[in-house]
């Protein structure tokens, strides 16, 4: 006999910490820090609008209080994106 499953998943993207010099996102399972000099949208942001993130389709993620978006390969790779939006 198998339990009930009770309850929904845990989220698929949090935020785990904040640093004056940026913060720590975890999604799937995997962490990544994302640096207020490569990521300048979020230096001003409060801690509200930096956990109000959403992932969508796996692999996008959006801030809706924000107006910003950004998929998983800018995160990883941000040097093969070299225009920062000031």
């Amino acid at each position: 006999m198998k339990s009930k499953i009770i309850g929904g998943g845990t989220s698929a993207v949090e935020v785990l910490n904040v640093s004056p010099h940026g913060f720590w996102l975890c999604v799937a399972g995997h962490e990544h820090f994302l640096d207020f000099e490569q990521f300048p949208w979020f230096r001003k942001a409060t801690l509200s609008q930096l956990f109000a993130v959403e992932l969508h389709r796996g692999e996008h993620l959006y801030w809706p209080e924000l107006d910003v978006d950004l998929d998983l390969d800018r995160i990883a790779h941000p040097e093969k994106y070299p225009l920062i939006a000031k």
